[in-house]
């Protein structure tokens, strides 16, 4: 005789679902059951005993997914502690789907924070559960991206010393390639005032540059040519107040570059000892600052990016397709990563001077109308399919397997012959 087994009478537990919209001093949460009621709506302070009180919180209600729109801070750190399942939705996303609630369109924490737990209820097969790299990869990318913050503040800086030097003192402006260099600040300190300047003459400018230790291989007669055929500078009482600015912006720019250089050396570091290290400098005319800053916006964790499509897609190296009706329009990706984008295109930008194929590609998008920054992002679309195959992979770029790359130097050596 068979014996039927035993049917559970348990009842399967509710799917509860929350949204958490983030603010700088507190979060307003809100919590639904699986019909869209609203079964819980607090805020919690943006301090550890609040954020200990949000997670209790939670637990207590059951609550098995929360929608938040952005992936990194404390909250994630305390939500991620947990067994709670987090969205990411980005606050673009969010703007759109206010739509979806009602037509005014008000920004309104409460109401965001439903707006979340709604999506993360109806739509939860197309939201995707935050997928965080390793914590060799955030480390590498918050001093990749320090670095990138301080050289914008450098050449802001810098901007500023030329812009003031053109009024005070134009003959420094132009005298050597970089103003912003080591043997220019060297300069500027020494040379602060037109009476100084006027103190020089070709050799006592050639022993000086001698002395700081000046490599170039532009003559020093030339350099003083430069310095006599350029306007003269304020001179005077004038000159000493103009002299103790631009003390101030040199004192600056020194500092930059210190730190700059430090940040440089500690990405080095990490990124020699990152496993993924092989695949990203083996790409050509990456180098070590260029390679750790794909590496470290691209990440490790291979799920974000199921696709090469994904990855070019948040890069924003795809192009954006409208259509209604008759018309059609193919134009740039305003969402988008900007930081993964400006690392994917900044390698792309460069690397057509060391590989045939990106330059062929290049000069092709070029030769149909479009401008640099165009045709580096199609180029950049191309690298992105080559980039994601070694990241899946884990191996590094191979040229020889390159089938592309091998193309177009069988093309150009039939041409030579």
């Amino acid at each position: 005789m068979s014996v039927t087994p035993e049917t559970s009478t348990t009842p399967a537990r509710p799917r509860v679902c929350a949204g958490l919209d983030w603010a700088k001093d507190d979060h307003v949460v809100c919590i639904l059951d699986t019909d869209g009621e609203v079964i819980d709506r607090f805020t919690i302070a943006h301090t550890a005993a609040g954020l200990k009180r949000l997670v209790h919180r939670l637990a207590r209600m059951g609550v098995a997914e929360i929608g938040i729109e952005r992936g990194d801070g404390p909250v994630i750190e305390a939500l991620l502690a947990t067994d709670i399942t987090v969205l990411v939705i980005s606050p673009n996303q969010v703007k759109n789907l206010r739509s979806r609630y009602g037509s005014a369109g008000n920004k309104d924490d409460r109401f965001d924070a439903y707006v979340l737990a709604d999506v993360v209820r109806t739509d939860r097969r197309r939201l995707t559960p935050l997928q965080r790299s390793s914590p060799a990869t955030r480390a590498l990318r918050t001093s990749v991206r320090a670095r990138r913050d301080l050289v914008e503040h450098r050449v802001a800086t810098t901007n500023q010393l030329r812009a003031h030097l053109q009024i005070v003192l134009p003959a420094l402006v132009g005298l050597f390639s970089e103003l912003d260099s080591a043997i220019s600040l060297s300069f500027i300190e020494r040379f602060t005032t037109q009476t100084k300047i006027d103190w020089l003459t070709p050799t006592r400018t050639g022993e000086w540059l001698k002395k700081t230790g000046y490599t170039d291989r532009t003559d020093p007669a030339l350099l003083y040519q430069r310095l006599i055929a350029a306007p003269r500078g304020t001179t005077g009482n004038d000159a000493e107040t103009a002299a103790a600015v631009t003390l101030a912006y040199v004192a600056v720019l020194r500092a930059l570059n210190t730190q700059i250089e430090a940040l440089a050396h500690t990405i080095s570091e990490q990124f020699d000892a990152h496993p993924d290290r092989e695949i990203f400098a083996s790409l050509p005319r990456s180098g070590t600052l260029r390679a750790a800053r794909l590496l470290a916006e691209i990440g490790d964790a291979r799920g974000r990016f199921p696709t090469a499509d994904s990855l070019a897609c948040l890069a924003g190296v795809a192009p954006s397709t409208r259509q209604s009706g008759k018309v059609k329009a193919v134009t740039f990706r305003w969402s988008a990563d900007r930081d993964l984008r400006d690392a994917l295109c900044d390698f792309a930008g460069d690397c057509r001077r060391a590989n045939v194929w990106a330059d062929d590609l290049y000069n092709h998008a070029r030769a149909r109308g479009h401008d640099h920054p165009h045709a580096v992002r199609i180029l950049g679309r191309a690298w992105a399919d080559i980039i994601w195959r070694c990241w899946q992979d884990r191996l590094p770029y191979q040229p020889e397997r390159h089938n592309a790359l091998q193309r177009v130097l069988n093309q150009r050596a039939q041409q030579a012959a």
